[in-house]
């Protein structure tokens, strides 16, 4: 059997090596955008998937790889900008940008983890079709909930949509890098 824990741990430090390699090239840029942006951006990574998948041909030289990869890694900005705030320009140091993805990421994996010990490994019967569906539906969520300007009446928030399109993107990760 698989080691989940392990092959998570994988998927994020590759997903980390391309942000670090990323916030030395460009800094912080990201740090502009206000949270409604990067929901946004994390739908065109999923639309693109989807879009790819259904068409079988990709005419930009980037597969659906990358862009899990860069659901991952908005996701975790997406957590960070949250905590953080946006700013006006690039405030933050690279050491600080690591030392928060690297805690968001923990929580990730802390929370997979916990819903993988209780839904016993299911999302390895899973097709990455369907991971892709469901990073839609959460998006679509969140979209909602930043309309009603968070004010839920039942609903998890946007950190919790945020975790859980990271950690469908890091199975979809897995399967197609790793198995």
């Amino acid at each position: 059997m698989n080691n989940t824990n392990e092959q998570f741990e994988k998927v994020i430090d590759a997903c980390r090596t391309l942000f670090s390699k990323k916030l030395h090239d460009y800094g912080a840029a990201w740090r502009i955008l206000r949270p409604v942006s990067v929901t946004d951006q994390l739908f065109i990574k999923a639309n693109r998937i989807r879009s790819l998948e259904v068409k079988g041909t990709s005419l930009v030289d980037e597969g659906v790889v990358e862009e899990f990869i860069a659901i991952v890694n908005y996701g975790l900005i997406g957590l960070i900008q949250l905590e953080c705030g946006y700013a006006e320009k690039d405030d933050m140091t690279e050491d600080k940008a690591l030392s928060l993805y690297d805690k968001w990421a923990k929580v990730a994996l802390d929370l997979m983890k916990a819903k993988n010990h209780d839904y016993d490994e299911a999302w390895r019967a899973m097709r990455i079709s369907s991971y892709t569906d469901l990073i839609l539906m959460k998006l679509y969520r969140t979209k909602q909930i930043e309309e009603l300007q968070g004010e839920t009446l039942v609903s998890e928030g946007i950190d919790a949509n945020y975790m859980d399109m990271i950690n469908y993107a890091v199975f979809a990760l897995i399967k197609l890098t790793q198995e």
